[in-house]
C-alpha cells in the first residue's frame, strides 16, 4: 500500500542552498548596527523518561539561518571590521560518543557544507564568546535556551573594569531578536514553498490511505500508524505536531489526543495530521464518514462547513486583512446554521462576539501562519490593527462545528448530535491569489464517498 502511495510523489525538492542561507544572514545584519553581536543556541534535549530522551529537533530560527540541526551548538553573527562574520560553536568530533549515538559533522563538516565563516569546538564557547561580548554594544539573545550563554551575556553586562571605564567597551543592552528573525520568516521563499509543498503531499497521501482504510470497528490509533508511517516511508522527518484522530463525540475534542477509541460505522471520524519536511510543517484536516457514505445530517454540517472554507481561501489574497479568511467563514457558518435552524437569531446577533450563538458552535480562529513551526511566527496584529496578506505568506484555513452532546454548557440538536467536521488546507499567498499547498488531499463529498474504504 505504501509503496504504490510513495510512487504518486514528486521527487523531493533540492535542499536550501547555502547561497540563500548566506542570503537570509544578509538581509538580518540590515536591521543591525556594527557593534550588534547575535546570538542563536539550539535548545537541549528533552527526557522522556529516566535516560531516554524525545526525538531531537533544532531552534527554528537556527535552522532558518543556517541549515545546522545538531544539538549543542551555537550560532553567532558579528560585524568584524566592516564584515559581517558567521561562528558556529558545535559539538566536536568524539570517537567514542559517534559509536553510540551517530557520526558529528564537527567542525571541519560546519566549515565545508554550511554558510558558516568560521566553527569552534562548543567547549571554545566561553573564551572565544566572552571576548566578543566585551566588544559589542547591543546583545540580541533569546534567554532561557542555553544557561552558559545566559551567564556569558549577563556578565559582560554587569562587567566593570578599567577598560570599559576608558574606553567605554562592553553591552550596554539585551534584546530579543525573536520578532526580528520572525519578520523574515514570515514571508517564504521559492525554496521554502518547494519544501512545504512536499510535506503537504506526503500529508496529502497519509489522509487518503488513512481515508481507504476506514471501515467499521477500526481504531483510531490505527489510523494514526497509517498516517505516521506514511510520513516516514516518503522520508519525512515524521509529525508537525501530535497528530488528532477523533471517531464521534471524541471529533467534538478541538486537540484530541488520546486516539484510542473504535470507531463505528454511524460516526464521523476527524483527523488534524502533518508531516514535517527539512523542519518545514503541513497542516491538514479531513472529516469523513466511516461508512464511506454520508449521513443526511453529516453532509448538511459537511458541506456547510466546506462553503466556508472555500469562501475563507477566496479572500487569502494581497491586500486584506489577516482576518479577512476569519471572518469570511464565519458569516457563511453563521448564514448556514441559521438556514439549518441550529441558530435562532438574526445573522448580525449570530455573529456577535459576545452575544452570538455562532461561538457555540465555532469556537476556534480560522487560520494561522504555517511554515518552519506549524503555529509559526509572525505578529498578527502589528501596531494593534490585522496585518495585511503579502506575497509569499502562508496561512491555514480552518473552519469547523462542533456538535459535542456531551457538553453541559450547550443544548446539542439532536439531528447533529456528536457531529465534529473541520476542514483545513494550507494556503500561500501571491500575486495572482491564493494557492492551496494541500490541494492534492480529498475533500469534496464525492471525492471522499468514492475513496473511503476503498483499498488503493
Amino acid at each position: 500500500m505504501f509503496a504504490e502511495a510513495y510512487a504518486r510523489l514528486p521527487k523531493q525538492p533540492q535542499p536550501t542552498t547555502v547561497e540563500e542561507y548566506r542570503g537570509r544572514q544578509s538581509r538580518l545584519t540590515n536591521r543591525f548596527r556594527n557593534e550588534d553581536v547575535l546570538i542563536v543556541s539550539s535548545p537541549s534535549f528533552a527526557v522522556h523518561s529516566n535516560d531516554v530522551e524525545y526525538r531531537y529537533r533544532t531552534s527554528s530560527d537556527l535552522l532558518y539561518l543556517t541549515g545546522w540541526t545538531e544539538p549543542e551548538s551555537v550560532y553567532v553573527l558579528r560585524c568584524v571590521d566592516g564584515r559581517w562574520l558567521s561562528s558556529l560553536f558545535v559539538q566536536p568530533k568524539d570517537t567514542l560518543k559517534e559509536i553510540w549515538e551517530g557520526r558529528r559533522p564537527g567542525v571541519e563538516g560546519a566549515l565545508q557544507d554550511f554558510p558558516i565563516d568560521e566553527a569552534f569546538n562548543i567547549d571554545e564557547l566561553a573564551n572565544e564568546l566572552g571576548s566578543w561580548l566585551n566588544e559589542a554594544k547591543r546583545v540580541f539573545v533569546r534567554g532561557g535556551v542555553n544557561q552558559e550563554v545566559d551567564d556569558l551575556v549577563q556578565s559582560a553586562v554587569r562587567k566593570r573594569d578599567r577598560a570599559r571605564q576608558h574606553f567605554g567597551t562592553g553591552p550596554v543592552s539585551v534584546e530579543d531578536p525573536s520578532g526580528i528573525i520572525a519578520e523574515l520568516r514570515l514571508r517564504k521563499s521559492p525554496s521554502e514553498i518547494e519544501q512545504m509543498v512536499y510535506a503537504s503531499k506526503v500529508a496529502s497521501i497519509a489522509h487518503e490511505l488513512a481515508m481507504r482504510h476506514s471501515r467499521e470497528g477500526v481504531t483510531e490509533f490505527q489510523l494514526q500508524s497509517i498516517i505516521e508511517g506514511f510520513f516516514s516511508y516518503a522520508g519525512a522527518s515524521g509529525w508537525s505536531y501530535p497528530s488528532i484522530v477523533g471517531c464521534g463525540e471524541n471529533a467534538t475534542i478541538l486537540h484530541y489526543t488520546a486516539n484510542q477509541d473504535v470507531c463505528g460505522d454511524d460516526e464521523v471520524i476527524l483527523i488534524d495530521a502533518g508531516a514535517e519536511y527539512r523542519g518545514y510543517a503541513s497542516d491538514i484536516t479531513r472529516s469523513w464518514p466511516i461508512s464511506g457514505q454520508f449521513s443526511d445530517a453529516q453532509r448538511e454540517i459537511y458541506e456547510l462547513v466546506l462553503r466556508s472554507q472555500r469562501a475563507a481561501i477566496e479572500v487569502c489574497k494581497v491586500g486584506e486583512p489577516y482576518t479577512a479568511p476569519h471572518e469570511a467563514a464565519r458569516r457563511v457558518l453563521a448564514e448556514g446554521l441559521i438556514e439549518l435552524g441550529i441558530i435562532d437569531q438574526d445573522l448580525e446577533t449570530a455573529l456577535d462576539p459576545d452575544h452570538g450563538d455562532l461561538k457555540k458552535w465555532y469556537m476556534h480562529n480560522t487560520s494561522h501562519w504555517i511554515g518552519l513551526d506549524v503555529h509559526d511566527v509572525g505578529v498578527y496584529k502589528p501596531g494593534g490593527e490585522p496585518r495585511l496578506l503579502e506575497a509569499g505568506m502562508c496561512l491555514t484555513v480552518e473552519p469547523g462545528l462542533y456538535f459535542g452532546a456531551w457538553r453541559p454548557d450547550v443544548d446539542c440538536p439532536e439531528r447533529y448530535s456528536n457531529i465534529g467536521i473541520r476542514i483545513e488546507d494550507d494556503v500561500l499567498v501571491t500575486g495572482d491569489g491564493p494557492v492551496i499547498l494541500t490541494e492534492d488531499c480529498p475533500k469534496t463529498v464525492e471525492a471522499i464517498e468514492s475513496i473511503v474504504g476503498v483499498p488503493l
